[in-house]
């Protein structure tokens, strides 16, 4: 999701809770678990606060998105081992005196948690619907400083919702953002990615990244990718970002065929780090 102007070590990474659609035994040979969010808190309990930082405001985003961002549970909470990140069409003005019709959710692990390279991973259920954006992304964390495009962003997964069977990652840096951002689809064989939930994944070391749906390799992405001259801004710590978003630039606006509420469920989110003596741990 591009941001636009605005935007505990485990020595055994055989973590072996809801581990349905995982890549546990993939992780146990190059990966250690280092990082992760289970979501299994009691039902209609705040995502954890030492781990997410929930975001508000209706700015826009950078994206032209059409929602306002709240932290109320309507919008998010866990529940039945899940985040729900739920979208609402509704008036509602913020503290700021910003008026939306309609409200979601997006939260981040800036203060929390960032690391430099790893594989990152999560297990989502998205939705679909004309004018929906879910999106599973990570930041660098100088944004504050170095500012967006700058500081960088890897987008695992996000998806306009009218794409039932499509999903897209891409990277963001000086000279290949937004509009002009290095971008890769993965589109199943057959069903939609509401149907269930899939596993996102990016495995990303020094000058090469690598995206995954499911396990299945389908964009590599290195420096030779990049335009003439432009910079490689992946060797710094960055956050993750999870969020659903209600229209923008990449989706468009939600019709008369789209549903509400829209809910984006996240089983777990996991970050590791390449295990020592690995192919990941070489590069």
């Amino acid at each position: 999701m591009a941001s636009g102007a605005d935007p505990f070590a485990a020595e055994n990474s055989s973590l072996q809770v809801k581990t349905q659609g995982s890549s546990t035994a993939k992780s146990n040979r190059n990966w250690v678990l280092t990082w992760s969010d289970e979501f299994s808190a009691a039902n209609g309990s705040a995502p954890d606060a030492t781990k997410w930082v929930a975001e508000s405001g209706g700015n826009g985003w950078g994206n032209e998105e059409l929602e306002y961002y709240t932290a109320r549970r309507k919008n998010v909470r866990q529940e039945n081992g899940n985040l729900v990140i739920q979208a609402e069409k509704e008036e509602f003005t913020g503290s700021d005196g910003v008026r939306r019709k309609y409200t979601s959710a997006r939260l981040k692990t800036q203060g929390r948690f960032a690391q430099k390279y790893g594989r990152f991973e999560a297990r989502i259920r998205i939705p679909q619907g004309q004018g929906v954006w879910p999106a599973f992304w990570l930041l660098g964390d100088d944004f504050s400083t170095a500012a967006w495009p700058a500081c960088g962003e890897i987008d695992v997964m996000e998806n306009r919702g009218v794409e039932k069977s499509t999903v897209h990652s891409a990277i963001h840096g000086p000279g290949y953002s937004s509009n002009k951002a290095i971008t890769s689809g993965y589109t199943l064989r057959k069903g939609r990615f509401s149907d269930g939930f899939h596993v996102f994944a990016v495995e990303w070391e020094p000058r090469e990244m690598r995206f995954y749906v499911d396990d299945r390799l389908y964009a590599t992405r290195t420096p030779a990718d990049l335009p003439a001259g432009a910079p490689w801004v992946f060797d710094h710590p960055f956050f993750v970002v999870l969020n659903l978003a209600v229209g923008g630039k990449f989706p468009g606006s939600p019709d008369s065929s789209t549903v509400f509420p829209q809910r984006m469920l996240v089983d777990y989110v996991r970050v590791y780090s390449a295990r020592p003596g690995s192919r990941a741990a070489g590069l």
